[in-house]
C-alpha cells in the first residue's frame, strides 16, 4: 500500500503563515519509522501495510499538533495487495513510457 499523506497546522500565530518546523516534525517521524518513502513540496508518501502506514500518519500527525490549535490532514493510498516496492516502481514505469 502506498499512502501520500500532508498534514500542517492552522493556527500558528505566525504572521509569515510558516509551516516548517511542523512538516519537519512530520517527516521526523516518518523516516524514523523505517518505511519506505519520500517527500516532495506537497505530500510525503510513505509504502508499508495498513497497519504500519496508518501508525505512522497518526504519529505524524500527532507531531504536528504543537505548532497549532488545528491540524489539517490530506490522505489518498493506492491499495494493491501483493504489490511491493511500488514508491520508486511507478515513476520508473512512466519514465519508460515517456522515453519510448
Amino acid at each position: 500500500m502506498l499512502v501520500a499523506f500532508s498534514v500542517a497546522p492552522s493556527g500558528t500565530g505566525r504572521e509569515d503563515g510558516s509551516v516548517t518546523e511542523a512538516v519537519a516534525a512530520a517527516v521526523k517521524v516518518v523516516r524514523e519509522s523505517g518505511l519506505p518513502n519520500r517527500t516532495d513540496a506537497m505530500f510525503t508518501t510513505i509504502e508499508g501495510d495498513w497497519d504500519a502506514c496508518f501508525d505512522v500518519v497518526k504519529r505524524a500527525t500527532e507531531a504536528v499538533a504543537p505548532f497549532g490549535s488545528r491540524v489539517s490532514l490530506v490522505l489518498k493510498a493506492d491499495i494493491r495487495p501483493g504489490h511491493t516496492g511500488q514508491l520508486t516502481a511507478k515513476v520508473e514505469r512512466v519514465e519508460r513510457a515517456l522515453e519510448g
